[in-house]
């Protein structure tokens, strides 16, 4: 079956040329430049995944994507976040309101277009497994894909699952930022600062048992085991 995406990008070249990437590549493509409009849609009719500008007259794409996540029946949509704002801070703020993925302006059609077959087979591969980790007070119900912190239930988005999965799947032993990508991604073009950011991202949500993922300088990062 088609898989459908949601592009909301205010510019029209921008969208027009996100619409013949992704067309190109066997999508069905639906457009929006506002989003007042597009977020009213989108939960109408909610697509398999959701390209999505930070900003954009009506609402913003920061509100969209909390709004999404808000719903059951958009809460696991894949949202890759394409914007012009690349500093740290932005790319972090993206990922703890729910977004998956972060791409930054200008962008390459052919990595984008691999980042949205990546992002559409982790939703349809996470959650597959029905063990469950224990990592001091992190549980991580991969059946019911639920990770709780100190016994209060932790919303994260897919990659950020995926993240905590992996490094509680062997606690203790260091990964290193490309073993991450692979597993987390199976795409080689994540760059490695949108792991640390994904590392930020997850840490803050899990509060103080966040401190059990450790930064192994010039390596990776590990979850301690206590």
């Amino acid at each position: 079956m088609t898989k459908s995406i949601a592009v909301v990008e205010d510019e029209r070249d921008v969208a027009d040329l996100l619409r013949h990437a992704l067309e190109k590549e066997g999508f069905e493509v639906r457009v929006y430049h506002d989003g007042k409009i597009a977020l009213a849609e989108l939960l109408r009719k909610p697509p398999d995944l959701v390209v999505l500008d930070w900003m954009l007259p009506g609402v913003d794409g920061l509100e969209i994507c909390k709004a999404l996540r808000r719903e059951p029946r958009t809460a696991e949509t894949p949202v890759l976040m394409l914007t012009a704002r690349e500093e740290e801070i932005d790319q972090v703020t993206g990922l703890e309101v729910g977004a998956d993925d972060y791409i930054t302006k200008p962008f390459s059609p052919r990595v984008l277009a691999a980042r949205v077959r990546t992002a559409l087979r982790r939703r349809a591969t996470g959650s597959s497994d029905s063990e469950v980790l224990k990592v001091g007070p992190i549980t991580i119900d991969q059946g019911r894909h639920q990770v709780t912190a100190d016994g209060k239930v932790v919303s994260l988005t897919a990659t950020e699952f995926k993240l905590l999965r992996f490094l509680a799947s062997r606690p203790g032993r260091v990964r290193t930022r490309l073993e991450i990508v692979e597993a987390v991604s199976g795409e080689v073009a994540v760059l490695e600062r949108t792991v640390d950011a994904h590392v930020t991202s997850l840490r803050r949500k899990l509060g103080a048992p966040g401190e059990l993922v450790e930064t192994v300088r010039g390596v990776g990062y590990r979850l301690r085991e206590e």
